[in-house]
This record gives C-alpha cells, structure tokens and sequence, in this order.
C-alpha cells in the first residue's frame, strides 16, 4: 500500500501583488504562510514540527476566512494540511489529506491557474500519494492529468518539474523522471523563497539518486 502522503508536499509560488490595500493585505498573509511553512517543513522535525504544523493550519484557517474569495489563501491552506498529513503519516492523516483536497478543488473554482498552477501541482500529488478506494481518495490517472496540467502552465517551475517526476518514480518511468527532475534542478531560483528552494533541491538530489541507480541495473 502506498504511503498516505509523502513527507512534502508543494512549496508553491509568489501570491502576484496586486493594486489596492486589500489585495496587499492577502499578499502579505499569504508570504507569511509560505515562510512559516518552509520553516517547519525543513527546519523542525518530530513532536515540533508535528506541533508546529498544527498551529499552522490554524492561522491558514484564519487566513482563508478573512478573504475567502482569494485563491493564493485557499492553495496555502491546502498546501499546509497535505504536508501536515505527510508529516503525520498513516491513516490518522486521511482526515488532513481530504481537507486539502477540498480547499485545493476550493481554489481551482476561484481561479485555476493561480500561483502558476499551485492548485493543480498539489493536489494532483495528492491524489497519487492517499490510497485509493475504500480508504481514500488516490487515483494515479487523475494524478498524471492534474500535474501534466501544472507543466503546461508552468513548464520551467521546480515544483511543477519536481513533483511530476516524483510522480513518474512512483510509475517506474524512470528515464522521463530523470527528464523533468533535470528540468527542476535547473529552474530559476526564487529569490524571496531561499529557504524553501534549498529545501527542494535536496529533494531533487535525493530523487535523481533512485532514478540513476534504477537507470544503471
């Protein structure tokens, strides 16, 4: 049985900064999201992080109230429950992994493309991550459909990239994994998200290890 969600999941991009104090203020909660959650994705670990991530998913709740109707709040949402699942692992996390799928599916219907396709590349690795039927909801076509959508939205992007050749690992397609893990190592860095692309690129060294020892034998 496959895990219920891998120990990350998705550090997504720059909410775009848009004109008005309003728009600012979301972009502005929004950054502290993602900074708070590269934090305790790679810097904490075990009963910390566990706590920590629990604490944030209470301040991405209230982010998500205060502006219900901002796609970027409703993706960190989902992002943070889906790696807080990760974290937590086994069946006690499916109650997390299906939050974030409906905050996801949440953000898609408010704008699909938001954050450079943030929603698709997420929960697409949700969906090949949670087991499928009865116990969950995972389903690896879905998967390969809502992460390929992702590439074609944001072909260079490291999460985009990364995630989908994660993807094809899990298929056993190794030499087209080794393909789109290359074309994550080498996207542009983000120069206000240090932490979390240092933290990916680990994960794309780590992954380009299996896929040239599968390729070798």
């Amino acid at each position: 049985m496959k895990y219920l969600v891998k120990t990350t999941i998705v550090t997504l991009f720059l909410f775009t900064l848009a004109s008005g104090s309003a728009w600012g203020d979301i972009n502005e909660e929004v950054i502290k999201l993602q900074h708070r959650w590269a934090e305790v994705n790679y810097q904490l670990h075990n009963k910390a992080q566990l706590s920590a991530f629990n604490a944030l998913v209470l301040d991405a709740e209230k982010v998500v109230s205060a502006y219900p109707n901002s796609a970027a709040s409703w993706i960190w949402s989902g992002i943070i429950k889906s790696t807080y699942a990760g974290a937590k692992g086994g069946l006690g996390a499916l109650s997390l992994a299906k939050a974030s799928k409906a905050d996801l599916e949440k953000a898609m219907q408010i704008e699909p493309e938001a954050l450079d396709g943030s929603a698709y590349t997420s929960l697409g690795t949700l969906y090949f991550n949670v087991p499928g039927w009865p116990l969950g909801f995972g389903n690896d076509d879905k998967a390969e459909e809502l992460l390929l959508k992702a590439i074609a939205i944001n072909p260079k992007g490291i999460d985009s990239n990364y995630f989908f050749g994660n993807y094809l690992i899990q298929e056993k397609r190794y030499q087209e994994a080794k393909t789109y893990l290359l074309k994550a190592q080498n996207a542009s860095p983000r120069a206000t998200r240090p932490l979390a692309d240092a933290g990916r690129q680990k994960e794309i060294v780590n992954a380009l290890a299996i896929v040239n020892k599968k390729l070798s034998h």
